[in-house]
């Protein structure tokens, strides 16, 4: 099954981190990496520009859309990055993000199928 890991912090934990401690943080990332690469398959995985550079597409009035720029909502955590994972299952994966920064708020999500509506729909909770 594939999962994606969205990875949320405050981003002044890497802006007003020493050098060892983005030494470390890059550490944990690499260890993530080469532990899926053992026990799963990596399909992918970015880190994102600050959230200063987002720019947020709502739906509008009358089926316009309203773009803005910044984040969607004012939050003490941005989404920060993603990996992309193609894992045996769910514990595997929360094991496997244990190799993160404990600092991090990780959301584990499978994939949902999108080849079809009906394989959509069957993936929901």
């Amino acid at each position: 099954m594939q999962y994606a890991v969205l990875i949320y912090s405050d981003e002044r934990l890497w802006t007003e981190a020493s050098a060892e401690d983005r030494a470390a943080y890059h550490a944990a990332h690499t260890a993530f990496d080469e532990a899926v690469r053992s026990r799963a398959k990596m399909l992918g995985g970015e880190a994102l520009v600050g959230v200063a550079a987002a720019t947020t597409l709502r739906p509008g009035p009358g089926g316009a859309r309203l773009v803005t720029d910044g984040p969607f909502a004012e939050t003490a955590e941005q989404l920060g990055g993603f990996y992309l994972v193609d894992a045996p299952d769910l514990d595997t994966m929360v094991d496997l993000c244990d190799l993160l920064p404990h600092q991090y708020v990780l959301e584990v999500r499978p994939v949902a199928d999108m080849s079809s509506a009906e394989d959509w729909l069957d993936a929901q909770p």
